[in-house]
């Protein structure tokens, strides 16, 4: 059996990160963090966790770094930012870059690391919040069978799925890539239902109920529709993280001349509400496009 990697970094503490940080802890993992958030380092070193002052400063301590940043550009300034990591990382160090970014970035990313001696998992997750936090995520990782061996144990304290998509960067970011388009035109779907419901004057919780359980329903529908009815747009995934991640599913068929249109229709419901202040709220909140849904709606006070 390979030798298992027992001392890990993270970088990014947000929803998914400080759910993924602390199931490493329970792991038995040795787990060394950084956010730019001094309250999530506080939070997680009284959870057992060792912290740093920048990615560079923790990545002389660890045989593998996790990154659960938003995005490409994030990932990049982890890594060969003015405080990047990777100049500091131990030759055959593994870097697990888990942000949903284009797949010909995850290409270059993998070349680029490769050149200095380092490993790459191209690993995009899902599954929330809560399944980061209770260790259930999905993994969609590409990388070579030796670093996924050295990796069991992470990886198990992490996910209770990991699909291995082959040894290449890039085929992990597919695979996330077309989960991403489902999963933003389903709530695109699911609050242009909801919204004619309301104004039709459906109970809510009563509509929300049937269709969870008809064949009409969706898991998107299923866990974003409480949010609506909840009035709680607090950004568990904002709308911006859908603006990028269908622009990245667009820009990629563009490329190969393929349309999508579903996939532009709901990432032009993202833009206009990213548009109308409401980027920064959870992605239920594109049902605000939607003229007269006023919610929390008053229970037997339907829009008129």
């Amino acid at each position: 059996m390979a030798e298992q990697i027992g001392r890990v970094g993270i970088v990014g503490l947000g929803a998914m990160g400080m759910g993924i940080a602390q199931s490493m802890l329970r792991g038995g993992l040795e787990v060394h963090a950084f956010d730019l958030r001094p309250e999530a380092l506080q939070a997680l070193a009284a959870a057992g966790a060792q912290t740093a002052e920048s990615p560079a400063a923790l990545a002389g301590r660890v045989d593998a770094l996790v990154i659960v940043v938003v995005n490409a550009q994030q990932t990049e300034a982890v890594l060969f930012g003015e405080q990047g990591a990777a100049a500091q990382l131990k030759p055959g160090a593994i870097v697990i870059a888990c942000a949903t970014v284009a797949p010909e970035f995850a290409e270059a990313l993998g070349a680029r690391l490769a050149a200095m001696g380092l490993r790459f998992i191209d690993a995009p997750i899902s599954g929330g919040a809560a399944r980061a936090a209770s260790g259930e995520m999905s993994v969609m990782a590409a990388g070579a069978p030796e670093d996924f061996a050295r990796c069991e144990r992470l990886f198990s304290a992490i996910c209770s799925k990991l699909y291995r998509l082959g040894e290449q960067p890039g085929q992990g970011s597919k695979v996330k890539m077309i989960n991403q388009l489902l999963a933003g035109v389903h709530i695109a779907a699911a609050a242009e239902a909801m919204a004619l419901g309301l104004r039709a004057g459906c109970d809510p919780d009563a509509l929300y109920e049937v269709i969870s359980n008809s064949a009409g329903s969706s898991w998107m529908f299923q866990n974003r529709v409480p949010h609506i009815l909840a009035g709680d747009y607090t950004p568990l995934s904002a709308v911006n993280i859908f603006v990028k991640d269908l622009g990245i599913v667009l820009d990629y068929a563009k490329k190969s001349v393929f349309p999508l249109p579903l996939s532009a229709t709901a990432h032009q419901m993202f833009m206009q509400a990213s548009a109308a202040g409401h980027g920064g709220e959870d992605d239920a909140a594109v049902i605000k496009l939607f003229p007269g849904i006023t919610l929390p709606v008053a229970r037997g006070k339907q829009p008129s």
